[in-house]
């Protein structure tokens, strides 16, 4: 029986069935005390079993995710002409980096209900699912995160920023700034086409510290007091340094 289906099932298959071949420039990256940021090099290509279909241009959506952790965000009210802290929501996960590069306009190459499903956007990577009541524009407070961490450099929305030749082979640059998070960070690449993802990979890029900025940070959540120590000794030193600089400065 199960012989007779196998026709069927062939036939029933995308005549375009299409895999995602993906190549990085670093699946690694490592925080030194004079690390100033890092460009990935994504690069791969469309593995075809059959002719490319002209009729329905393909598409490319590449993101990249840094750790995500909750975050509070403030509202500042000026009361009485001083301006403080008045209302607050908690959200619940936020990326501490995200890049999404696509080879168009984001709404042109993806449809809403496929971003809604693989959470591709900017809005769609961040959770928030409640606020207090007495908080009626809750969305705002989204907006404002975003709005900040774009302003950093942290949020990237680069759209055009994939090239893809020949619907064949594509490659982009993400540029990765000084403050990350260590962590692991999701890299997916989405194939779309008529705003329907087709076809998806996913790999991760991994970023530590390493050497003297390693040490310090495992120091710094292994043995706080030691660590609390060295920083007050090592300020003392600093400062000593710089009184005895100076007074050879008068001097002379």
């Amino acid at each position: 029986m199960l012989r007779w289906l196998i026709p069927f099932l062939i036939l029933a298959m995308p005549a375009w069935a299409e895999d995602v071949v993906l190549g990085l420039s670093d699946d690694r990256v490592a925080i030194t005390t004079s690390f100033d940021g890092h460009d990935i090099l994504i690069f791969g290509a469309v593995r075809r079993e059959s002719p490319i279909n002209t009729d329905e241009p393909l598409e490319v959506v590449i993101t990249v995710a840094g750790p995500s952790t909750p975050i509070e965000v403030r509202r500042k009210s000026n009361i009485f002409g001083i301006w403080i802290n008045t209302d607050r929501v908690e959200v619940d996960l936020a990326p501490s980096f995200y890049a999404v590069a696509t080879t168009g306009p984001l709404d042109d190459v993806l449809s809403q209900t496929e971003d809604l499903r693989h959470r591709i956007s900017i809005d769609r990577a961040i959770r928030s699912v409640g606020a207090p009541p007495s908080i009626s524009d809750s969305g705002k407070f989204t907006e404002a995160l975003i709005r900040i961490r774009r302003a950093e450099g942290v949020y990237q929305q680069l759209a055009g920023e994939v090239i893809l030749d020949q619907q064949t082979l594509f490659r982009t640059s993400i540029e990765m700034p000084a403050n990350l998070t260590e962590g692991t960070y999701p890299t997916r690449i989405f194939l779309t086409r008529d705003g329907e993802v087709v076809s998806k990979f996913e790999t991760v890029i991994l970023v530590r510290k390493v050497g003297l900025e390693r040490f310090l940070y495992n120091l710094s959540r292994q043995q706080a007091p030691i660590y609390g120590l060295m920083s007050i000794m090592i300020a003392c030193i600093a400062g000593w340094a710089a009184s005895a600089a100076f007074r050879a400065l008068r001097g002379s």
